[in-house]
């Protein structure tokens, strides 16, 4: 589709239930360090086609810094507005790859509307505000992870795991699998408590914001999630799973000593799945039918140092 994403290996687990291989999907060796370099990189490419001359964006780290690394290959100008509750290495990532930094509000939410009103102001030199996870050609720069398995997998998977923030991943993710005749493939849709818009919104069956994001898992911290990706769980076979931030952290260690690779909490949510019993449970109670083969989409993230990790380690028992 584009040259700015990489095509991501995929490798097996020896970890997770007996009765089923686990297969994950390392997006966390993107450029920018996490899925997001695809559908932003793709959204980014359209945009500067259509004369876009300066991107602005609004993120807690992942997508502003796809969208950072974007503009530095594409030669534009970029603006990141990220929440005051940032981490300075993210921070320091982000202007290391040459992009203007300000913080701006508490949650995401909230930094989005400054970064409205910065783009309502540079309208004489043609910006865009490059949405962290709600546009459709987004979704579809992450459907290419779907194209990619495809090719990857010698047999069909019987059900793909991901996190769910905002909902971008997850709208990419079935749209590639319909593009590729996937349809009957289930998704599991992993959230924490305290960050699970979806969840919540599947119970209402309409979009529902959240008071405030009570968990670690800041990157999956959106109040509401997209419009879209609640639509597709009345298309779809979605099923959504909650997990505590202990078992969140749990998963991240055990990650790293596993594959010696540090990943987010908001990816340690689906990891959780290979270092839990929750997919047994799943086809025990009958919300799936098999567990032959599972694809996990490791997402990625930057949020996370070893040493937040190894605090939270000691916090949370693990």
């Amino acid at each position: 589709m584009n040259s700015l994403y990489n095509r991501t290996p995929i490798v097996q687990s020896l970890h997770g239930p007996k009765e089923c291989k686990i297969f994950l999907k390392l997006e966390n060796t993107q450029p920018s360090g996490s899925f997001k370099t695809r559908g932003i990189s793709y959204h980014c490419t359209k945009l500067k086609e259509r004369g876009c001359k300066f991107f602005v964006s609004s993120s807690g780290g992942n997508a502003g810094l796809a969208v950072a690394y974007s503009g530095r290959v594409l030669n534009i100008p970029v603006c990141v507005f990220v929440p005051t509750t940032t981490p300075n290495h993210v921070i320091e990532r982000l202007r290391n790859e040459g992009a203007e930094v300000k913080q701006k509000g508490d949650v995401w939410d909230e930094t989005n509307k400054y970064a409205i009103e910065f783009v309502e102001s540079m309208k004489d030199k043609n910006a865009s505000l490059v949405h962290p996870f709600n546009h459709p050609e987004i979704w579809t720069g992450h459907s290419t992870i779907v194209s990619e398995l495809k090719e990857q997998l010698i047999d069909k998977p019987s059900v793909i795991v991901l996190s769910v923030g905002g909902g971008g991943l997850l709208c990419g993710v079935v749209e590639g699998l319909q593009k590729v005749g996937w349809d009957d493939v289930p998704v599991i849709a992993c959230e924490t408590f305290g960050a699970d818009s979806l969840n919540q919104a599947m119970k209402n069956n309409k979009l529902t914001t959240l008071p405030a994001i009570k968990s670690i898992a800041k990157s999956l911290g959106a109040l509401t999630v997209a419009q879209e990706a609640l639509d597709w769980t009345n298309k779809h076979k979605i099923l959504p799973v909650q997990v505590t931030d202990q078992e969140t952290i749990s998963a991240c260690y055990k990650y790293l000593n596993d594959f010696k690779s540090l990943v987010e909490p908001a990816c340690g949510a689906s990891l959780t799945l290979m270092y839990s019993d929750i997919l047994q449970k799943l086809l025990e109670q009958g919300k799936l039918s098999n567990i032959d083969r599972v694809v996990i989409i490791v997402c990625g993230g930057h949020s996370l140092t070893i040493d937040n990790l190894l605090a939270w380690k000691k916090e949370f028992n693990v």
